[in-house]
């Protein structure tokens, strides 16, 4: 059978990583795509679940951490400042630099 090249363009500390549990598994990470490729073609499909948070869950998160962000500023004591406020503070911190 005639063989390809594949060439992608990876993050270093991953490619040494994963190059580093292919080789506890006893396979070079060649090996290990190559397993991933058959698998994709034989099943039709991703062989491992993919997903995204929900909207729900993102606005969960984000609730919580404005609910996270009131709570520090109430115990900074500066859950009443005004925008004004606020950037005027901004603006000070920036000056003093």
């Amino acid at each position: 059978m005639a063989q390809s090249t594949l060439s992608m363009r990876v993050d270093d500390t991953l490619k040494k990583n994963f190059d580093s549990i292919c080789d506890d598994f006893g396979f070079t990470s060649t090996a290990a795509i190559t397993v991933f490729m058959k698998t994709v073609v034989r099943e039709r499909r991703i062989p491992f679940e993919i997903k995204a948070s929900t909207k729900e869950q993102i606005n969960n998160d984000a609730w919580n951490a404005f609910l996270e962000m009131r709570k520090q500023a109430a115990s900074a004591g500066a859950q009443d400042l005004s925008l004004d406020e606020i950037n005027a503070e901004i603006k000070e911190a920036r000056d003093e630099k």
